[in-house]
């Protein structure tokens, strides 16, 4: 038997507050019948009070459905809002628990996309552009293409391409290079994750984890992001400085051979 009220069906009021039969809590809360029905069946949404074969919906229902709905307007997805709740139900504040969830989340890169067409994107690079290349800076993600329009992930990065390509650099070898330099990133990254993860989260005991621990949690997170990245700056351009007066010396060593 269908649960959907009919238009002489009203909420049945309680001592404790209103309460909803299924589809008066759906237009309450602005979603269909059948998604509210999702969440149900995806312990989101605690069953309902039962009077029969009908269900009854309370004030705490509508309250959880906003929630969820916030949650996945920032971005959250529906498992990871379901901790959120599980962490929620079991007395923890909610917005300490997303504190920590946001300072592990956002993202660390400040660089500033830029959108053109391929023509203009083939003008920075005469004779350079062609299928393949295309193909391949999508492959390494530094582009994406929707029909003729062409968005590079970082215009610093694409600024830093067209100066080495007409120094003289192939774009072919300027891929390749990228290519390399994105796994020495990446196994860096591993590295201070699992720094992190083992020194600063691993050596917190799950059963005295209070919100207290969790707001300490956030804030040392907060403090090593800008370390692990001053870190990596300051030590690349120390590399920089190493190899390139080697190959400043092998030049001059080079040129003073008779």
């Amino acid at each position: 038997m269908s649960e959907e009220p009919t238009d002489d069906q009203g909420a049945h009021p309680r001592a404790d507050g209103r309460e909803y039969r299924i589809g008066e809590l759906a237009k309450a809360a602005g979603v269909p019948v059948r998604t509210l029905r999702y969440y149900q069946e995806r312990k989101l949404l605690p069953p309902p009070r039962r009077e029969g074969r009908i269900g009854l919906y309370s004030e705490h229902h509508l309250a959880r459905l906003r929630m969820i709905a916030n949650l996945l307007e920032r971005g959250h997805t529906l498992e990871g809002i379901r901790e959120l709740l599980s962490a929620w139900e079991q007395g923890r504040d909610i917005g300490t628990v997303l504190g920590v969830e946001q300072a592990v989340t956002t993202p660390w890169s400040t660089e500033v996309p830029v959108t053109m067409t391929l023509d203009e994107l083939a003008a920075l690079f005469p004779g350079g552009v062609g299928p393949d290349a295309v193909e391949r800076a999508v492959a390494l993600g530094h582009i994406a293409v929707d029909g003729d329009r062409v968005t590079h992930w970082s215009r610093r990065q694409l600024d830093a391409t067209v100066t080495l390509v007409r120094a003289g650099v192939p774009l072919d070898a300027v891929l390749s290079a990228g290519q390399e330099l994105q796994r020495s990133m990446d196994d860096l990254a591993a590295m201070f994750v699992r720094l992190i993860a083992t020194h600063v989260v691993g050596r917190l005991d799950d059963r005295e984890i209070d919100d207290r621990h969790l707001g300490e949690l956030t804030e040392t997170l907060a403090r090593l992001r800008p370390g692990a990245q001053v870190t990596v700056e300051a030590g690349f351009a120390r590399a920089m400085d190493r190899q390139v007066r080697t190959a400043i010396d092998q030049l001059l060593a080079r040129l003073a051979t008779p």
